[in-house]
């Protein structure tokens, strides 16, 4: 046992001098004892963003945690340079905060797909799964509605994986009844940047617990999670509802969100052309006779959509049809312009799927996506709106931008997320979304994308400055490929220290994480960056 291991080590200490090399001498399988390195693939250098290309020297599909973990307890404790090492779920992050240039890529989905569930037995106990965190959440739900049970809070594309969404926050229309799902979850099993694997929970190694939750991989690679179940309703009833005023539309949200008790989900969306209307719909499975007036391109008119939806449990007498006229009697939509229509559980939860496949289709899907997102106080949402508008040309925008309010006492403050300070007692935030996409062969080439992430910086930047926003999924770039920003951890924040843990730091995340490594750097030829765990 102790000559593999010291095998091991050997082989180990020649991957990181290849890795160090100027030269890439990885070129096709390398077996380091138990772990089997790979070379690089297309799929390791890419993401959803499709805006950065970052190859790394390798890539790891770990057969278990473990793998994990003797890698990075390996890297960490070498002195001979800084190797950058990347978890890797779905690939949907937007600026390569899961690549790693000439580092190694983990990808999470070669571990185990195992998932074991516990149902709630008695009183005051409760049901909920073990997942391990390369697992998909569309796969979580499929084994889950077996059992009747589902988790309490999504995403609005499912295809991603459980550590991934963790790492961020993981949002949707269920959050201001729900939280985030990082306020789901009961424990997680974390490889930290030492190579320790360590089982935290709120009452176990709490620190860790909450730096890990939002941390966008700073602080250890989520490996599993302990997930909060319910009982999964049958069916939903869908709803949308359209207007032509913004503060209507944010009044009517804010009143969905007030009213958890009937209502389970609320989003919103601005419909600023055709080509939004049509691309909102197709998920919307009935007919939706709303044909306004978009104005011309020197005036134009903006509407805006609210949907929300009713759990039909069907074993409840609860009469869904009822229970969606009392609210909608106390909306302000535009007359005659309120749609439902009643769909599966699994269908409304995978919704985004049916989106997918006919940009897909149509060859829309690996386009560049210029995505940002931000966490907005609820006094400056219309002056966001108006910044927005500034920035983006309505006739020729290309995707969906989505608004829908969030309540602050649904996240836990202890996690890493950061949120938009507040003045006052106000419960409410918004998420807003510009999903934009840029098709390079309806000509937005390079300078076209790099004007586009331009104006998102701006807009981002006097949201922040002017409105105290925040970024969500944030990624802040230098020239020199590091940090610069906001601290995404809070400031004189020592999570992680304490209980011994390694602090690691994603690609682009703060300043104050990129001194630290340097600080690193001063002492020791060699530290580990443990990068973005993405979805």
């Amino acid at each position: 046992m102790e000559v593999a291991m010291v095998c091991t080590r050997v082989n180990l200490l020649i991957l990181i001098l290849s890795l160090c090399s100027p030269y890439k001498f990885i070129q096709s399988p390398m077996d380091f004892g138990p772990l089997n390195l790979l070379p690089t693939t297309t799929t390791a250098s890419s993401d959803f963003g499709r805006i950065l290309f970052h190859s790394p020297s390798a890539v790891l599909k770990p057969q278990a945690p473990r793998d994990i973990s003797l890698l990075l307890s390996f890297l960490s404790a070498s002195p001979l340079g800084k190797v950058t090492v990347a978890a890797r779920g779905a690939g949907h992050s937007i600026h390569g905060q899961a690549q790693a240039l000439d580092g190694i890529v983990v990808e999470m989905s070669s571990l185990p797909s195992e998932i074991e569930f516990y149902r709630r037995e008695g009183e005051g106990d409760v049901s909920y799964a073990d997942v391990g965190g390369g697992i998909m959440w569309i796969e979580l739900l499929e084994q889950s509605l077996k059992l009747g049970l589902a988790p309490r809070s999504w995403t609005d594309y499912l295809y991603l994986t459980i550590g991934g969404t963790l790492s961020n926050a993981g949002i949707s229309g269920q959050t201001f009844k729900h939280g985030p799902q990082i306020s789901n979850v009961l424990q997680l099993e974390v490889v930290t940047g030492r190579g320790e694997i360590v089982t935290c929970s709120p009452t176990k190694d709490a620190e860790l617990f909450n730096a890990v939750l939002g941390g966008l991989g700073q602080f250890g690679i989520i490996t599993r999670a302990r997930i909060l179940l319910q009982e999964a309703p049958q069916k939903v009833k869908w709803v949308r509802a359209f207007y032509d005023d913004f503060a209507t539309f944010t009044k009517d949200q804010e009143l969905l969100v007030s009213m958890p008790v009937l209502v389970d989900y609320v989003e919103g969306f601005i419909v600023l052309n055709e080509q939004s209307l049509h691309s909102s719909s197709i998920a919307f499975p009935t007919n939706v006779d709303f044909n306004p007036d978009f104005g011309t391109k020197n005036n134009p008119k903006i509407y805006y959509c609210i949907e929300f939806a009713v759990h039909d449990y069907q074993n409840k007498n609860i009469n869904v049809e009822q229970v969606v006229e009392v609210i909608s009697r106390q909306m302000s939509h535009i007359a005659s312009h309120l749609y439902s229509v009643e769909v599966s559980y699994f269908d409304f939860l995978n919704r985004v799927r049916m989106e997918e496949m006919s940009l897909r289709n149509s060859g829309l899907w690996e386009v560049h996506h210029p995505w940002l997102n931000m966490f907005v106080p609820r006094a400056g949402i219309s002056d966001f709106r108006d910044l927005l508008m500034d920035s983006i040309s309505p006739d020729n925008f290309e995707g969906l931008i989505l608004i829908y309010p969030l309540l602050r006492h649904k996240w836990d403050t202890n996690t890493s997320v950061v949120l938009p300070d507040s003045g006052s007692t106000d419960q409410v935030m918004y998420a807003v979304g510009i999903l934009r996409s840029a098709n390079p062969d309806d000509g937005c080439s390079h300078h076209c994308l790099q004007e586009l992430l331009l104006r998102h910086r701006r807009l981002a930047g006097a949201a922040a400055s002017g409105l105290g926003a925040k970024q969500y999924l944030a990624h802040h770039a230098t020239s020199a490929g590091g940090g610069s920003g906001s601290p995404i951890a809070r400031p004189g924040s020592t999570r992680g220290a304490s209980s011994g843990q390694a602090r690691v730091y994603s690609p682009g995340t703060a300043a104050a994480a990129m001194a630290h490594l340097q600080a690193i750097a001063d002492t020791r030829k060699c530290s580990v960056v443990l990068c973005c765990a993405v979805p």
